[in-house]
């Protein structure tokens, strides 16, 4: 009898240990949700790798963040001086193109309604959308997957975050197509939370805005000396029609794809710098393509990237297709 009651207690304490040491997901989201959210703000540095063209590109990525709503996110093209500024303070959204000397302002609640993958208070609120995301335990890693809510998720829909068990931090995120195959990597090089900054921090300075006018590529291209983009896209039945016509500043394409379900326009030309370091209020939702910040209307998208200003419109597209033909655009000798 002594026996028995000795091994019914081994066993349960032999229970006890093993689910004293392998904490359930909810236990684990609760401390990531806490270690995150709570901090009155933070600062982080990351590499994003996208591997969604023809070749990787690499930037690197500093996000400044201040309870509640400020935002600084600095995006620079690795190996070069191209980078966007996204910025959210107590009067907007900008958006902040030094080497246009171009601002544009939104009217947003960016970043509340998609996820960025190198936000970390958003990576914690997909977490906890997602009622069907799983954890897996490595060595010294949770994972999780879920439903990505970033703006490519028809392309893109889910992602695996892997937080560091020691510092509960995450150390990378993928975010994968409907393949399973990674398309974007943010690897978070330093995180310090605790970080709060003043709202003057968050202001946009002429210094932000400073101009860095760059001579126009002169690879094989249309008359402006720039490159065309045409959309990497496998729509069955859309045929392509194009045209071009002369603009004070050089030439303005159109490509016209129709002929099936999915009809739209995309209009390219050389990007403007202004004269003066003004801030234009722009229409729509900012959209990060990874590349470059769109803005994003229900039957438009427009953005800007080597020097070049595009525009796609549509009235049979969703936003989800109009971003999806946005971030598939591919200069014409890498298509």
């Amino acid at each position: 009898m002594r026996s028995r009651i000795f091994v019914f207690m081994l066993v349960a304490i032999m229970a006890l240990l093993a689910a004293c040491g392998t904490p359930s997901k909810e236990n684990v989201m609760k401390k990531l949700s806490g270690k995150w959210n709570e901090a009155e703000g933070y600062e982080l540095q990351a590499t994003m790798e996208i591997k969604t063209g023809s070749e990787p590109r690499m930037y690197d990525v500093t996000v400044w963040h201040t309870k509640p709503d400020f935002y600084k996110v600095n995006v620079t093209q690795g190996g070069t001086e191209e980078s966007q500024m996204i910025v959210r303070n107590e009067e907007g959204v900008f958006v902040i193109t030094p080497s246009l000397g171009k601002t544009y302002k939104f009217q947003s609640d960016w970043p509340t309604q998609n996820s960025m993958p190198y936000l970390i208070g958003t990576l914690s609120d997909d977490i906890k959308a997602d009622k069907n995301s799983t954890m897996v335990e490595k060595d010294k890693t949770y994972v999780f997957e879920t439903a990505s809510r970033n703006n490519h998720k028809k392309v893109l829909p889910t992602q695996q975050i892997h937080v560091d068990k020691k510092t509960l931090l995450p150390k990378h995120v993928s975010v994968m197509d409907e393949n399973n195959e990674e398309k974007i990597r943010v690897t978070f090089k330093k995180i310090t939370l605790g970080v709060e900054h003043k709202a003057s921090d968050y202001d946009v300075k002429m210094e932000d805005i400073q101009k860095e006018k760059k001579p126009q590529s002169t690879e094989e291209g249309d008359e402006t000396g720039l490159k065309k983009f045409y959309p990497n896209l496998s729509w069955e039945g859309t045929v392509l029609e194009e045209s071009t016509v002369d603009v004070e500043n050089g030439t303005r394409s159109f490509m016209t794809f129709g002929g099936g379900s999915k009809e739209f326009v995309v209009v390219q030309e050389p990007a403007e710098t202004p004269e003066m370091q003004m801030e234009v209020s722009v229409e729509g939702d900012p959209v990060d393509l990874g590349f470059a910040v769109a803005a994003l209307t229900d039957n438009s998208i427009r953005w800007e990237q080597d020097g070049i200003a595009f525009f796609v419109a549509s009235s049979t597209l969703t936003p989800e297709e109009l971003i999806e033909v946005a971030s598939s655009m591919v200069a014409e000798d890498s298509k």
